[in-house]
């Protein structure tokens, strides 16, 4: 089962947080049709938001196909975003795993690191659309 967290420094919303932490799983193939989201009372007691944020999250998730609400039984995932590349991911995380390691090794912080990533791939993504 997916665990949500929040951060703050993100610029989104919690509801967006969470929007986004389901898609990146189902992307990932960490979520699979059919598993069950957390309640939005487990949402709540972990996280410490408004059950109106989680509803507001599962609600456009539902909106999307991704998921479906079922009355006195959950949140259940119906549709997937993995494809074909996910076979692609083990080796590719090996290798980012790898370069983390190189980052710290240099003295590089979190905070460093998550630039660093954000600048080189936004560069990359103008460059791969010029």
């Amino acid at each position: 089962m997916i665990e949500f967290h929040l951060d703050a420094r993100s610029g989104l919303s919690p509801y967006q947080q969470i929007v986004r932490q389901v898609r990146h799983a189902l992307r990932l193939g960490l979520l699979r049709e059919g598993d069950r989201l957390p309640t939005v009372k487990e949402v709540v007691a972990i996280l410490a938001i408004n059950p109106n944020t989680v509803l507001k999250a599962y609600r456009e998730l539902e909106h999307d196909g991704l998921v479906t609400a079922r009355q006195g039984l959950g949140t259940f995932v119906t549709a997937t975003l993995a494809d074909a590349s996910l076979a692609a991911h083990e080796p590719l995380r090996k290798e980012l795993r790898r370069w983390l390691a190189k980052a710290r090794m240099a003295g590089l912080d979190d905070e460093s690191i998550e630039a660093l990533f954000q600048d080189t791939f936004q560069a990359a993504t103008r460059e791969e659309t010029a």
